[in-house]
């Protein structure tokens, strides 16, 4: 079974300094039906206005992901990292026990756009960590590339829960697709262009999930750039 989340039918938050559109609900944006998918509990896609961000706050328990589409990301946290989050590059923050941060735009003219992913953990308590790694466009095209998994394999960065991250960047015409054994779902999150899904297309913003499927295929109906979550 695939059901869609279309872009148009998101949350919205809009605070002048910052627009985000939410996936599932998150602060008080509240709907029932969209809790999240699995382990999945959060998909913000947010714009920072340039020199603008979240001021320092407080985290438990949740495996929280960043991923930059354009600009930079200014990231501090009370495990002493800091550090700049750019396209291409992935960040992993274990909440854990506690931790507090920030994520600030590092630019004084420019837009960050970025995805906030939120998984919970597969277990409370864990110590908080942190992770950064950079993955070449060039190294996503055409093929789905591993960026987050329970075991860190394949150079990706590691998350406490049963589930799997791959990015893709697809020139059109392109197609990827993924096996997916009869307990796992998946998620599907279109960032860039647009795609066929079967006999859908889906077009940035736009979301999928998928279950009791035994593969996902994707095709590019113009350059696009996708995130799935292969989930426990």
């Amino acid at each position: 079974m695939i059901t869609l989340r279309r872009s148009s039918e998101r949350g919205h938050a809009e605070h002048g300094w910052l627009d985000s559109r939410h996936t599932f609900s998150f602060a008080d944006y509240y709907d029932p039906a969209h809790m999240g998918f699995r382990a999945l509990r959060v998909i913000n896609e947010d714009r920072v206005q340039p020199g603008k961000g979240f001021g320092v706050h407080s985290h438990e328990n949740m495996e929280i992901v960043s991923y930059v589409l354009e600009g930079a990301l200014q990231h501090r946290d009370s495990m002493g990292n800091g550090a700049v989050l750019r396209p291409g590059e992935v960040q992993r923050m274990s909440a854990g026990t506690g931790v507090t941060h920030s994520e600030f735009n590092a630019s004084q003219n420019e837009i960050v756009h970025f995805l906030q992913i939120w998984i919970l953990p597969e277990r409370s308590g864990l110590a908080p960590s942190y992770e950064q790694k950079a993955f070449p466009p060039d190294a996503r095209r055409n093929e789905l590339v591993l960026v987050a998994s329970r075991d860190g394999r394949l150079g990706s960065v590691t998350v406490h829960q049963d589930a799997n991250l791959y990015l893709a960047r697809l020139d059109a015409g392109k197609r990827v697709a993924l096996e997916l054994p009869p307990s796992r779902g998946a998620w599907v999150q279109v960032v860039r262009g647009s795609v066929a899904l079967g006999d859908e297309k889906l077009a940035a913003g736009d979301g999928a999930a998928l279950t009791g499927e035994k593969g996902m295929a994707l095709t590019a109906a113009e350059d696009a750039e996708v995130l799935v979550f292969d989930l426990a």
